[in-house]
């Protein structure tokens, strides 16, 4: 596996756990739709939430949520969408959260969960 990849998998590890410490329910990991993206999904006080994660092992890049641009943003939202959808789940509230995980020579430095990181723009 290549570096990238296991940092990512790291953080979205990482993330599962501190979601699952702060009382989300995980229902599904790395959800896939045409177009559409989610590395986690979960129900946490009545909302479905789609959370993308991001994990930087330096920062020289800025911080992870910068690279939550728009292009990252209609991504996770097609596959909110979808999920929507595909599970008749359109009563439900939904928001999006962002996780940004650090990482110093290889550990855990920090996982900071941001809450409604984002509202989708309109079609």
């Amino acid at each position: 596996m290549d570096h990238r990849k296991r940092t990512g998998q790291i953080g979205e590890n990482e993330t599962a756990a501190e979601l699952q410490r702060r009382g989300y329910r995980l229902l599904a990991r790395n959800y896939h739709c045409r177009g559409g993206e989610a590395d986690l999904v979960a129900e946490h006080g009545g909302d479905l939430v789609f959370v993308e994660v991001k994990t930087r092992a330096e920062l020289r890049h800025g911080l992870p949520r910068d690279a939550v641009d728009q292009v990252k943003q209609r991504r996770l939202v097609l596959a909110a969408e979808h999920f929507v959808h595909r599970f008749e789940l359109d009563e439900m509230p939904v928001r999006f959260d962002v996780v940004e995980v650090v990482l110093l020579r290889g550990d855990v430095a920090a996982v900071e969960v941001i809450p409604d990181a984002f509202v989708p723009e309109p079609d």
